[in-house]
C-alpha cells in the first residue's frame, strides 16, 4: 500500500494497538449551553437539530447497549478489534463531575473499549472538569475535541457560537499543561472567509503545534440557521475541486506531527441540502490523495515551526 502523504489518525491507531480500532459514538443525553442548556434551541447557525454526528446513535439506549450494539455492526463491516468510546452529540463536558465520571467510566468498562474521546466546547470545560479530563488522560487512549471552526472572531459572531478565539487559546493552554490531547475541529468554506483566512487558521494550528485535527467540508442542513440562509441564496458553497485544493493547502501548513482525524464531512442523505457531491466521499478523499500526488507534496511542506 502507498504510503500516505499525510499523518493519519487510523494509522496511529493501528500502530499503538496492533489492529483495527474504530470509534463508537456515544450519545450520554448532555445538552449544550448554547443551546440555552438544553437540546432543542437553536444553538449554533450550523449544527445539527440532534446534534453533531447524531446520525445512527441509539440515543435512549444506556451507553453499554449502544457500545455493544454498535460493536457488532463495526466488527462485522470492518472487520474491527478494539473501539474508541467517542462522546459526541452535543456538549459531552457539560454535566457536575460526578455524572461526567460515572458516563465516562460506563463506557471503559465495556469490553474491548481500549480508549476514551469527549467532544466539547471550549467554555464548557472549567477547572473541575478539565482536572477530571487530566485524570483520563493518564489511564487510557484519551482525546479532548475540542469545537474552534475558526481563528476569526468575526466568523465565530457569524456562526453563533458564543465564545471567541481567546477562550479557545484560553482551554487549549489549560489542556496542555494537564498534558491532554487535544483534537480540533475547523471547518473549510465558511461563509466570508477567504483563502487567505483559511491559510491563517492552518499556520495558527501549525503554531500550537495541535495534536490532532479534524478538517471539515461546510455542509448546509435543513432544519438549521444556515440552511435558511441557502435556501434564500445568500451562501455560496465550495465546488468539489475548490474544497480538495483548500484541503491540501490547509494540511500543507499544519506540522507533520499533527494528527489528522478527519478530511472532510458528511451530512445525513436525508437532510443534506448542499454540497451533494459531499456524499461521495470516498471520492473527495482519492481526489485529496490525488492532489497530493500531483503536487508531489505532503503534510508540513510549507510548515513554519
Amino acid at each position: 500500500m502507498q504510503k500516505k502523504a499525510f499523518n493519519l489518525y487510523s494509522t496511529y491507531l493501528k500502530q499503538s494497538f496492533g489492529g483495527r480500532v474504530h470509534k463508537i459514538s456515544i450519545d450520554a443525553g448532555f445538552g449544550c449551553p448554547n443551546r440555552k442548556g438544553g437540546r432543542n434551541a437553536h444553538g449554533c447557525v450550523f449544527c445539527d437539530p440532534g446534534g453533531s454526528g447524531s446520525v445512527g446513535i441509539e440515543r435512549s439506549e444506556p451507553i453499554a447497549t449502544q457500545i455493544e450494539n454498535a460493536k457488532e455492526i463495526m466488527r462485522r463491516k470492518y472487520r474491527a478489534k478494539w473501539f474508541i468510546a467517542y462522546f459526541q452529540p452535543f456538549t459531552n463536558t457539560f454535566a457536575p463531575v460526578p455524572r461526567l465520571r460515572d458516563c465516562y467510566d460506563q463506557a471503559l468498562a465495556v469490553e474491548d473499549v481500549v480508549g476514551l474521546a469527549v467532544g466539547t466546547r471550549p467554555d464548557c470545560v472549567p477547572e473541575p472538569v478539565m482536572d477530571l479530563l487530566g485524570e483520563y488522560q493518564q489511564k487510557t487512549d484519551f482525546w479532548l475535541e475540542l469545537g474552534l471552526q475558526s481563528i476569526h472572531n468575526r466568523t465565530l459572531d457569524d456562526l453563533q457560537r458564543g465564545h471567541d478565539y481567546a477562550c479557545f487559546l484560553d482551554a487549549y493552554q489549560r489542556a496542555k499543561q494537564r498534558n491532554i490531547r487535544i483534537c480540533v475541529h475547523v471547518i473549510l468554506g465558511l461563509p466570508g472567509e477567504s483563502h487567505a483566512d483559511i491559510m491563517a487558521t492552518a499556520a495558527e494550528m501549525a503554531r500550537l503545534n495541535v495534536d490532532g485535527i479534524k478538517i471539515h467540508l461546510l455542509h448546509i442542513l435543513e432544519g438549521t440557521t444556515l440552511g435558511e440562509f441557502y435556501k434564500q441564496g445568500q451562501i455560496q458553497m465550495l465546488t468539489m475541486d475548490e474544497y480538495v485544493e483548500l484541503a491540501v493547502d490547509f494540511i500543507e501548513r499544519l506540522s507533520p506531527h499533527t494528527l489528522i482525524h478527519r478530511l472532510t464531512g458528511d451530512g445525513p442523505r436525508e437532510t443534506l441540502l448542499a454540497p451533494l457531491w459531499s456524499l461521495n466521499k470516498w471520492e473527495v478523499l482519492n481526489a485529496i490523495d490525488a492532489e497530493f500526488e500531483r503536487r508531489g507534496s505532503q503534510q508540513g511542506e510549507k510548515y513554519e515551526s
